[in-house]
């Protein structure tokens, strides 16, 4: 039914797609509105340490002007999850045509440094949006930074891949190539087409590039295995791109391009999702492969509805297999063929030890507890919330209190243990908070 209000009319109740089609100058509320969560998480340009008490003003970027929420951020720079509306989470794992995401805009303010607005943020129901903000101290910009994130690649009008062989000739001098598959510390995305030189070249970590590109190309409803197929996919393509040189053997100076016309869309200032978050940091050292080829499969794909691409995996495809009940590896040789296989990387690069191969628990001791302890104190001296600790060796109820605090400050599964994806991930913000690398 219609509602009149401020010389405006409104739609209230469910309302079928074509609706929407017919009548595109309507203003509708849906009373089947569904709700997604935000979390900002603010850093210093500068250092990446977190920016405590940051004011966060929320809206809906249709609206900019009217607030809905006002946050700020604790002493680990992030932000309490906030409720906000989203459409129906059915219309994320199906082609419809309508958007399935709501986007909002956010304004933070802190003293020392310059005011960022953040503009179409995107929350889809029953998902965790997480929107990293990277502020500038006052005196290096001289103004507000606006960043604006573009439609989603499956709800966007996107060039389609140029189709690519699967498996490149190497002959490059390479750097960390032809002898081995590492995982890179950093890959330098140029924000273009290769051939624009006025593009800029931004340096990404590399798990932060994957989990922005699958957020940018695969939606965080969907059922886990397809997510899980879908980050293996981007990973082999980018440590193809790796592993190859492949633009540097042409004469450039970045690792891969944003471009979906050559690779994938990356959207520089964009959230990331907790659900890809945590799959990511689960399999970041996985790629794909085929036998007797050395290196990883460069694993092309398109939406399957706007883009056809047969013996490519098709996104939405890849999502009805998940529903199916398919396993990442089923879905991806559904596609690739019965072949392929899953690797996992000889060495990652820039960590300062390498995961010991089994898990950290209470009762545990020796190098490898003492390695982590002391990462966990160096990352407890920026990040308030992880209690510091002493590193002698032993894991006892301390150190798992701090690991708990750290799990639960980056997102991980709270359980006091230092697995995999825990290890390498306090390895990460160790690198990144005592400047052992370069991450900007």
């Amino acid at each position: 039914f219609f509602v009149f209000l401020n010389d405006s009319f409104y739609l209230t109740g469910k309302l079928h797609p074509s609706w929407r089609i017919c009548y595109p100058n309507i203003l509708y509320y849906e009373a089947d509105m569904a709700q997604g969560y935000l979390q900002v998480d603010v850093v210093s340009d500068t250092n990446n340490f977190p920016v405590t008490d940051a004011s966060i003003s929320i809206s809906k970027t249709e609206t900019p002007e009217e607030i809905l929420e006002e946050v700020r951020t604790d002493s680990s720079g992030q932000t309490e999850n906030v409720a906000l509306e989203a459409p129906p989470a059915e219309l994320s794992l199906a082609p419809s045509g309508e958007r399935p995401y709501a986007e909002y805009t956010i304004r933070i303010t802190a003293p020392g440094y310059e005011p960022l607005v953040i503009s179409g943020t995107e929350i889809l129901a029953d998902a965790t949006a997480i929107q990293p903000a990277r502020m500038i101290p006052a005196a290096d910009l001289g103004g507000e930074e606006d960043i604006t994130i573009p439609d989603h690649t499956l709800y966007g009008n996107y060039p389609p891949k140029i189709a690519e062989s699967e498996i490149k000739p190497v002959t490059g001098s390479g750097e960390i190539v032809l002898s081995r598959v590492v995982v890179p510390q950093t890959v330098i995305v140029h924000d273009g087409v290769p051939t624009n030189a006025s593009a800029p070249d931004y340096y990404v970590p590399y798990r932060d590039y994957i989990k922005n590109v699958a957020s940018s190309e695969i939606y965080a409803t969907w059922p886990k295995s397809s997510i899980t197929a879908n980050v293996l996919a981007i990973m082999s393509f980018t440590l193809n791109r790796v592993y190859t040189e492949w633009y540097r053997n042409q004469g450039y100076d970045f690792t891969i391009t944003s471009s979906t016309a050559y690779d994938h869309k990356w959207i520089y200032g964009r959230n990331i999702y907790e659900s890809i978050s945590v799959v990511v940091d689960d399999i970041f050292d996985n790629y794909l492969s085929r036998p007797e080829v050395k290196q990883p499969i460069l694993t092309q794909y398109c939406d399957g509805r706007q883009v056809t691409c047969p013996g490519w995996m098709t996104q939405w495809g890849s999502c009805d297999l998940g529903e199916r009940g398919y396993s990442p590896i089923e879905i991806l040789r559904y596609f690739y063929g019965s072949d392929l296989y899953i690797n996992t990387a000889e060495a990652i690069s820039g960590i300062p030890a390498s995961w010991p191969g089994e898990d950290l628990v209470i009762g545990s001791s020796g190098n490898k507890v003492r390695q982590i302890q002391e990462q966990l104190d160096a990352v407890a001296t920026v990040y308030s919330a992880v209690p510091r600790i002493a590193a002698d060796g032993i894991y006892g109820p301390a150190t798992a209190r701090a690991v708990e605090a750290f799990q639960s400050v980056f997102g991980l599964p709270v359980t006091g243990t230092v697995d995999f994806s825990t290890w390498y991930k306090i390895s990460h913000i160790y690198v990144g908070v005592t400047r052992i690398a370069e991450l900007k």
